[in-house]
């Protein structure tokens, strides 16, 4: 993100001189460019010029030469000797360009710079060395670590460089002691960019004066040759634009001659451009970069000595290739849009960088140059911004070109560009250029003053509507009944409907000056949650307040997961959905039942180190059809009909709700002298059986044969959940292979219900209270023997359907099986409550209730015990 110094930004709009960093965020914030960052320097003083007296080379037995070097940083900083008198200081340097004469930045004992590095004095090489000398890359300024930094070749003018005494201030003359303010743009505010449209902002928010640079710079810039013929030729042959639109419909070219290629960057060009966050290379590169982050257009520099005419803007042709300038080769494709020059005659054969985003190799400025060429030119964005993404090479030009450049500002860029060069290169910029303009002018907005209001709220005149549309760079022109035609600038290409001007009149006017308003809800009829909805929320609830987590994990599958459940794939992935574009290749279809996904997830956490872990999860598993009909294409633009819905939902697999859950390691620990119970079958089944009560479900279990309990289940420990004569799930221990092949504890635990099954049993209505008896309770217990094969559940509905309403409770408390008990025989015994509505029960009415009960009994061979 774009880098905001208000030294620079002071040439654009007028600042308060007490203006802070945290007040020009807060100011621009106001008008939509977001604080980022505000960056303090990592450097700390004292850093000050120092002149070298003298620098004795040493060599070392390493085969490295060392400077011993007397540096006279000052009277304030100088040592001081035996007598009290004020000497060079004694630094150590290694630097090949280190010479005596020379004024350089030396860093004092004290002063810390970039990685937290503080400056000490230390004993190396013989020498105790008081400080240092230092580089660009030392101080944060750039990558060049090849040599200290010597302020004669630094950018200074000979005055400025003769005005610099030892012990001055290097932190101020470099600006190291200077903050900077990191701003976010959003992608279509490309304008901003550049300190020209910031200034702008800073402008709407505050109201200080402004000045547009480039309308002085486009009034000198020379135009264009007649036909495109200027300083070379240029043509523009785009034979595969990307949706009807030219790739480059401006090419601006300016000669400037006569450069000196040793002529250098000035100090204060170089110092707002390392502030930006760009190294300095040379003066034609450094203009280029200063003019695409002053003004935000992106321009390249060539040696013209180098490129042959004509210029051809173009396509790349199957098989071309391009090295660009960091030195990594790229395979061309048809869509990138190439600048490319004409050596031997031939037309385009020769490709000299990619457009707007980066340059080859070819035709780059040197430390030979003495003429160069200026391009400035205008892309369109998506080109810019596919190439930049293809090839993986984004750049500061691509970041705004594909947001949306200028399309009026190419000859003052370059303006400014040759005035820059010229001054500082000793140049003579062309008045000959060429320029290739196909651009079109900005259409017309009809635009209706109510629109504010109608859109946003805010009541805001007309006039200020109209000033504030003005102020943006439009031109607006009245039509009478509240109506303007408005004609978005050039460097808005954001602005292109209506409401796009609505919001840029809201932006200013201020967001917090909207009104609040709360939207009446239209609601007509049954409001609230379905009764399915309800249903949900009351199992989530129920696990959870059992002490379970509720995970959400992704419906994916694979082959891995159906082995670890002891599914074999040939058999489950033809009824399995395959998603055609899979996040994970290993998992390429979509869920059958819960557990799957949910194990992974507790699978994770156990490898995390988490030991005790039980989740429970609600989600759609999908049942593929493989005798479904084929799901047609419907047509877009409309409506379907209600044929076509019906033929569409044939076709999609099914989708039921299930809820499932897994409960692994310790049920029960409640310290080091309590109970430790590691979980099991009877905790799945105490979470199922409270999820069935609290939805009021009549549910029963039936514990099927060895042979007959699927395989990721437990064969002995695994029962199925029938709700009338429908079977709705599973609850149980997992197989002790899917516990090997996961990595869970032995007897993890699970259930899993088919929530849509099992709501469609439940009839919603509600609960109906009875009476409170007011006759006491008679309480006995009941034991019966009953062969091993007969179920709790289907004693105690005998049970139940025998007392009729004088039951009021019946609890099994106990199960016994051996001693005296014959073989395959079992005792089961009840605590039983009796209460009449109507009576007190007598020892007579209790003991006919016992004699029902028995012979009940009997009908399924459970006998009394005495």
């Amino acid at each position: 993100m774009p880098m905001v110094d208000i030294d620079w930004l002071k040439d654009h709009v007028e600042v308060p001189a007490d203006l802070t960093y945290e007040r020009l965020a807060a100011d621009l914030v106001r008008v939509g460019l977001e604080e980022e960052q505000i960056h303090s320097s990592q450097v700390t003083g004292p850093i000050v010029v120092g002149y070298v007296v003298s620098a004795e080379p040493e060599p070392q037995k390493n085969g490295k030469t060392i400077n011993w070097c007397k540096v006279d940083v000052g009277p304030e900083f100088n040592d001081t000797d035996d007598d009290g008198n004020k000497v060079p200081r004694g630094i150590v340097c290694g630097a090949p360009n280190m010479a005596a004469g020379e004024k350089v930045v030396v860093t004092l004992p004290g002063a810390v710079l970039p990685g937290d590095f503080k400056i000490e004095p230390r004993k190396t090489y013989g020498h105790i060395s008081n400080g240092m000398c230092a580089s660009e890359r030392e101080l944060g300024l750039g990558d060049d670590h090849n040599g200290i930094i010597l302020l004669r070749n630094y950018g200074f003018s000979e005055d400025e460089y003769e005005a610099l005494e030892p012990g001055d201030d290097a932190m101020y003359l470099l600006h190291l002691d200077k903050p900077l303010l990191e701003i976010n743009i959003t992608p279509d505010r490309g304008y901003a960019f550049s300190y020209r449209g910031v200034a702008r902002e800073y402008h709407h928010s505050t109201g200080a004066a402004y000045r547009d640079p480039v309308l002085e710079l486009d009034s000198n810039a020379p135009r264009g040759a007649d036909e495109g013929r200027g300083d070379i030729e240029v043509r523009i042959e785009d034979d595969a634009p990307i949706h009807g639109v030219q790739g480059c419909d401006r090419y601006y070219a300016r000669a400037v001659r006569g450069f000196d290629p040793g002529a250098r960057t000035p100090n204060w060009m170089r110092r707002r451009l390392i502030r930006a966050g760009m190294r300095s290379i040379s003066l034609a590169v450094d203009v280029t970069n200063y003019v695409m982050l002053d003004l935000g257009q992106p321009m390249h520099a060539y040696d013209l000595d180098k490129l042959s005419g004509p210029i051809v803007v173009r396509r790349a042709k199957p098989g071309e290739k391009l090295t660009t300038l960091d030195g990594k080769d790229h395979d061309l494709s048809v869509e990138d849009l190439l600048i490319t020059d004409s050596p031997n005659g031939e037309p385009g054969s020769r490709v000299l960088g990619l457009a707007g985003v980066m340059g080859g190799l070819y035709g780059e400025v040197t430390a030979e140059t003495k003429n160069v060429l200026l391009e400035s030119a205008h892309f369109d964005p998506i080109s810019i911004a596919r190439s930049a993404r293809r090839h993986k090479i984004p750049s500061e030009a691509s970041h705004r070109f594909e947001r949306g450049v200028d399309s009026a500002l190419q000859p003052g860029a370059a303006e400014m560009a040759a005035e820059l060069l010229t001054r500082f290169g000793g140049g003579q910029a062309s008045e000959n250029p060429v320029d290739v303009d196909d651009t079109r002018p900005r259409q017309p907005i009809d635009f209706r003053y109510c629109e504010v209001a109608r859109l946003t709220g805010l009541d805001t005149e007309d006039s200020r509507i109209r000033d504030i549309l003005t102020d943006i760079g439009c031109s607006v022109h009245e039509e009478g009944d509240g109506r303007a035609s408005v004609v978005p600038p050039t460097w808005r290409p954001d602005l292109a409907e209506p409401c796009d001007l609505v919001e840029e009149v809201a932006r200013l006017v201020g967001y917090d000056e909207i009104p609040t308003t709360v939207p009446p809800a239209p609601v007509s009829g049954e409001v609230g949650l379905t009764m399915n909805q309800l249903r949900e929320r009351q199992v989530a609830d129920e696990l959870a307040e059992y002490g379970l987590t509720e995970s959400l994990s992704y419906p994916f599958v694979g082959p891995a997961d159906f082995k670890a459940f002891g599914c074999n794939p040939e058999e489950i992935e033809p009824v399995s959905v395959e998603v055609a574009n899979p996040l994970a290749g290993d998992r390429p279809y979509l869920r059958r039942t819960i557990l799957p996904t949910l194990a992974q997830t507790v699978q994770r956490n156990i490898r995390r180190g988490l030991d005790n872990v039980s989740l429970y999860e609600l989600g759609h598993v999908y049942l593929w059809d493989p005798q479904a009909p084929a799901i047609p294409s419907l047509p877009g633009g409309r409506k379907p009909s209600d044929e076509q819905l019906k033929a569409l939902d044939a076709g999609l697999p099914d989708q039921p709700l299930h809820v499932a859950a897994l409960l692994t390691g310790k049920a029960e620990e409640s310290g080091w002298l309590g109970v430790h119970r590691d979980v099991d079958w009877s905790d799945a089944v105490e979470a199922m059986t409270r999820v069935m009560d609290r939805l009021g479900a009549d549910f029963r279990i039936d514990q099927p044969e060895s042979g007959d309990v699927p395989a990721q289940w437990h064969p002995g420990r695994a029962a199925r959940v029938q709700v009338g004569d429908e079977f709705v799930g599973m609850v149980g221990e997992l197989h002790p292979h899917v516990c090997t092949a996961l990595g869970l504890p032995n007897h993890s635990a699970a259930f899993e219900l088919n929530l849509t099954g099992l709501f469609a049993h439940l009839d919603g209505r509600p609960v109906q209270a009875k009476p409170i008896s007011t006759f006491p309770p008679v309480k006995q217990d009941l034991a019966f023997t009953v062969d091993e094969s007969v179920s709790d559940a289907r004693l105690q509905s005998v049970i139940e359907q025998a007392a009729g309403s004088d039951l009021e409770s019946i609890e099994l408390f106990d199960v016994y099986a051996g001693g005296q008990l014959g073989e395959h025989q079992k005792s089961l015994a009840y605590s039983v409550t009796f209460r009449s509505s109507t009576k007190t029960l007598a020892q007579s009415d209790t003991e006919a209730l016992r004699a029902r009960i028995a012979q009940a009994a009997e009908g399924i061979g459970a006998h009394l015990r005495a």
